[in-house]
C-alpha cells in the first residue's frame, strides 16, 4: 500500500484582485518562493491568516496576457481557482503536489 506525501512547490502573495467576466475573481500575485504550477496534478490552497480557506486546482495561471503552466519565484502572475472566488488582498496561495511513495517492506 503506497503512502501519500505532500511536496510543496512554492507560494505567492495576493497583491490585488480583479473581476473578470469569464473567470470571476482573479488574484494578481507575486511569487515569493519556489514556483506556482498548473501542470500535472499540482494543486493549490488559499491561506488567510495562516488558516486554509480553500484547497483545489488552479483554473487559470497567466503571465501578462499569456496562459502559462508555471511561474517562478520573483515574477508576477494572475491566478484564478476553479469554482472559488473569495480571494482577498494579503492572502497567500501555496502550490503543492501529492506524490505516492512506495511502501518499503
Amino acid at each position: 500500500e503506497p503512502t501519500l506525501k505532500e511536496v510543496r512547490l512554492g507560494s505567492a502573495e495576493v497583491r490585488e484582485t480583479f473581476k473578470v467576466p469569464k473567470f470571476g475573481t482573479v488574484a494578481g500575485c507575486m511569487v515569493s518562493d519556489g514556483r506556482i504550477s498548473r501542470a500535472g496534478d499540482a494543486q493549490a490552497r488559499l491561506l488567510r491568516d495562516n488558516v486554509v480557506v480553500f484547497e483545489g486546482r488552479i483554473g487559470s495561471l497567466r503571465r501578462f496576457k499569456d496562459d502559462v503552466s508555471e511561474v517562478k519565484s520573483g515574477f508576477e502572475c494572475g491566478i484564478a481557482f476553479d469554482r472559488f472566488h473569495d480571494i482577498k488582498v494579503g492572502d497567500v496561495i501555496e502550490a503543492f503536489v501529492v506524490e505516492q511513495v512506495a511502501a518499503t517492506v
